[in-house]
């Protein structure tokens, strides 16, 4: 066994003995000497051209499709690099860092929206975030977004956080009509107005809040707040009304209708049964309500509630609130929508439940 481990130690004695007799200038040379090639190696490695990522197919067909990445104060280099790659902008975070670095651009690329295109050569990526940049995007809010989907829209945009846009819509209310109600979700529901909007690149949270309800405030004219009033109807009830009326049917004939149905049990002291409402407490829609859905405990609950909910539950169309202001003349009491959208009315409940188990 001694034998053995002579055997196995003798290689080891034998560069112990030849590293002794070496001058410590000479190791020194030689430990420079090593640490240099690995620094070419890392170079060369940073700098080789990368695999394809993994999104390479889907970039070949992209075409001239721009990709906006959003670029956050205090966000740093390292930061900036990992969001790059994951949008297929740049290949290399390694190498975008090791740029940044050397050529002293740590701390001074700018926020913003920024519009890149597929793989890109980094000295271009830093020429946009070094000098920043602005352009316009343009967006649609259909009619009956709430503001949830309206979040969701703008962050897919890379305009804003969603968070972000949910919190600020909590407190907004730069009108007084808007002020916010006890039991209210959100104070800016109901009044960002549905339409098709240019906003610069770089635009704040505030700032494009502030366009859609100034948006609202200049299409609902004095003339339809006087319309409203002679139906002892305030701006924020106009709204809240005419949210409920556009979420419950998706032909426009039918808007006047509804309305006029709203408005009977208004006037009777009936719960306004909006499917609508129960909707906007839920995660995700149902295309049937459940009868444990009609008994969500909320203020938003106008099975359980008589009159109005605390807010507006979607931001509603110039023909919903019109609609609001102009009913249709009619006895209906009741309606049902069957699997094609279209709406059936009834004037009394036995009539009503007819139209249930033909349609639902």
């Amino acid at each position: 066994m001694k034998r053995l481990f002579d055997v196995i130690l003798a290689p080891i004695r034998i560069l112990r003995e030849m590293f002794a007799e070496l001058s410590p200038r000479f190791v020194a040379l030689v430990t420079a000497g090593v640490m240099f090639c690995v620094f070419v190696v890392g170079v060369v490695l940073i700098f080789a051209e990368p695999s394809p990522s993994r999104n390479s197919a889907s970039r070949e067909t992209s075409g001239d499709k721009k990709i906006h990445v959003k670029i956050s104060e205090g966000m740093t280099t390292g930061e900036i690099a990992e969001q790059l790659v994951a949008k297929d902008v740049i290949n290399s975070s390694l190498k975008f860092r090791f740029l940044a670095r050397v050529r002293g651009y740590d701390g001074r690329l700018k926020p913003g929206t920024y519009a890149f295109d597929y793989n890109m050569a980094d000295e271009d990526v830093f020429e946009k975030l070094l000098t920043g940049e602005k352009y316009l995007v343009r967006f649609t809010i259909p009619e009956g977004f709430g503001v949830k989907e309206i979040a969701e829209r703008l962050e897919n945009l890379d305009l804003v956080d969603g968070k972000d846009f949910l919190k600020a819509a909590e407190t907004f209310a730069p009108y007084d009509y808007m002020t916010r109600r006890p039991n209210a979700i959100y104070a800016a529901e109901g009044f960002l107005f549905p339409e098709t909007y240019s906003v610069e690149s770089d635009y704040s949270v505030e700032e494009i809040l502030e366009v859609m309800a100034g948006e609202f405030d200049t299409r609902v004219t004095e003339e339809m707040r006087r319309q409203a009033r002679e139906r002892n109807l305030s701006v924020y009830e106009l709204a809240t009304l005419a949210s409920l009326v556009e979420r419950e049917v998706r032909n426009a004939e039918d808007l006047p209708i509804v309305a006029q149905v709203f408005f009977k049990r208004l006037e009777m002291g009936m719960p306004l049964q909006s499917c609508a409402s129960i909707q906007y407490l839920l995660d995700e829609p149902k295309e049937d309500l459940t009868i444990e859905d009609t008994q969500i405990e909320s203020p938003y609950n106008t099975y359980q509630h008589a009159g109005l909910p605390p807010g507006p539950i979607a931001n509603a169309g110039m023909a919903a609130l019109e609609a609001v202001l102009h009913p249709a003349k009619t006895d209906y009491l009741y309606f049902v929508a069957d699997r094609d959208g279209h709406t059936h009315y009834a004037c009394t409940y036995d009539e009503h439940l007819n139209l249930v188990n033909q349609y639902r």
